[in-house]
């Protein structure tokens, strides 16, 4: 299978899934914020909000700055053109 096919699959993945969309917006609203500070947001364990940043890591969707012993989370100043697309979409 042609290797852009499969990079295609994985963002499309990444953006499928409401919790995570919910992160995306989260996100460009607020700017940067920890783990905590999402999970609560979208009313979801620390561990399942950081699986799905993790996700959302894996495709370039976020960024990360660890301040002190927190780690925060901003969308990727070097956005793919699916996020800004899915961003457009949810405005």
């Amino acid at each position: 299978m042609n290797g852009s096919v499969v990079e295609l699959e994985r963002v499309l993945k990444a953006l499928a899934n409401r919790r995570r969309l919910s992160i995306v917006l989260f996100l460009r609203k607020k700017g940067a914020a920890s783990v905590g500070d999402i999970a609560d947001h979208v009313r979801l364990s620390f561990a399942a909000t950081s699986r799905h940043l993790r996700t959302l890591a894996n495709v370039d969707f976020v960024e990360t700055e660890q301040i002190n012993t927190t780690v925060h989370y901003s969308l990727s100043t070097d956005r793919h053109p699916l996020l800004i697309t899915a961003l457009k979409m949810l405005s």
